[in-house]
């Protein structure tokens, strides 16, 4: 049993280590693009990445597979990976439509969700400010959560999962870019579940449209400092 209870936690370690160089190489391919470092149009070469980056190409190509799903590199038809132009209006226009669309979910479930669950996402909202980390994964991990929730509780599939597809080509602006916005995220969370718990749908359709227009302004000035 002991040497069973060592190979699972030696293969838990590989993987954790895997998901950190994963996200380290995404981290610092991201930041070139964004900075255009890596111009658009460059063919991204799996082996040529992981050399620069010193690492093996298993969390490279992690890396690439995100950014593809991010929309920041897109497939030819050979099966090339190449980069596409970063645009500033393309990331507004998202957010201006996800502002859209959170405002109707949000109204569409007050009501729908157990006052438990509010109760829950309080808490560990809470939690999260108490520790006052902006790069602790759980961040990320509760706001996936708070949002997917909200869509899922619309009870209409079609903006949920229009909203979490919009989420995925906006994630990269998370606390870790934006640490700024740690407390701000958090309090205007709060703000959201309280006026769920209230089953004010008008309060809590102003609280995401105000959340959203925030991260907005946060990611202009953000970019328009490199």
């Amino acid at each position: 049993m002991k040497a069973i209870d060592a190979a699972a936690y030696a293969s838990e370690l590989g993987a954790r280590r895997g998901q950190s160089l994963g996200l380290m190489a995404y981290d610092r391919l991201l930041d070139m693009l964004v900075r255009r470092e890596i111009p658009a149009g460059t063919a991204l070469h799996e082996r040529r990445l992981a050399e620069m980056l010193d690492i093996s190409r298993t969390p490279t190509r992690e890396a690439m597979s995100r950014l593809e799903t991010e929309g920041l590199v897109e497939r030819q038809p050979g099966g090339m990976l190449v980069v596409k132009e970063f645009s500033l209006r393309e990331l507004i226009e998202i957010l201006h439509v996800r502002r859209l669309l959170e405002r109707e979910s949000v109204r569409l479930a007050t009501g729908r969700i157990p006052q438990a669950e509010l109760d829950r996402l309080r808490s560990d909202i809470e939690a999260l400010l108490s520790a006052g980390d902006p790069l602790a994964p759980g961040n990320w991990e509760l706001d996936r959560r708070f949002h997917e929730l909200i869509a899922d509780s619309s009870n209409n599939a079609i903006l949920a999962k229009t909203i979490k597809d919009l989420r995925i080509k906006t994630q990269m602006f998370n606390l870790s870019r934006l640490p700024e916005r740690f407390e701000p995220v958090h309090r205007e969370h709060l703000a959201i579940v309280a006026a769920l718990h209230a089953g004010d749908a008008a309060a809590a359709a102003d609280a995401i449209e105000a959340h959203i227009e925030n991260l907005k302004q946060s990611i202009i000035r953000r970019l328009s400092e490199i």
